[in-house]
Order: structure tokens, then sequence, then C-alpha cells
């Protein structure tokens, strides 16, 4: 399940600075979701905005400003 992924995501990024870092680099939510598939996160950017109900334009900002995260 796509929610069951993201909480993973949230709490590793929570204890792992260098993924919070890596994941802060990239440019676009979708850069963001490929690069959370490549480290073992699956979920689709839909799924994501789901789950955490971040829209696009939210997603502009690095990760580390996202509230939650």
């Amino acid at each position: 399940m796509a929610l069951d992924q993201v909480v993973r995501l949230f709490r590793e990024v929570q204890v792992n600075p260098s993924l919070k870092e890596l994941l802060n680099t990239s440019p676009t939510p979708e850069d963001f979701v490929e690069m959370a598939q490549r480290h073992g996160y699956q979920f689709t950017l839909e799924e994501w905005q789901t789950s955490t109900r971040f829209s696009v334009e939210e997603l502009k900002c690095k990760l580390s400003e996202i509230p939650g995260i």
C-alpha cells in the first residue's frame, strides 16, 4: 500500500539526514518520487500527493520545508 511506503519514507528521513539531503536535491516532484523509488519506496506522485495532501505548487519548496517532513 502506498500510504505505508510514504509513512516509511517519512520515518526514514527523520533519522537519516543524508537521505533527506538527497531528496532535497530533486528539482521536481517527479524527480523526488523517482529518487524515492530508487531507494526502495514504491509510490507514485499521485499516491504521494494523496497521502500527504500536498499539491504540486506546494512541492516547489525543499522537502525540509514541507511541514511534517
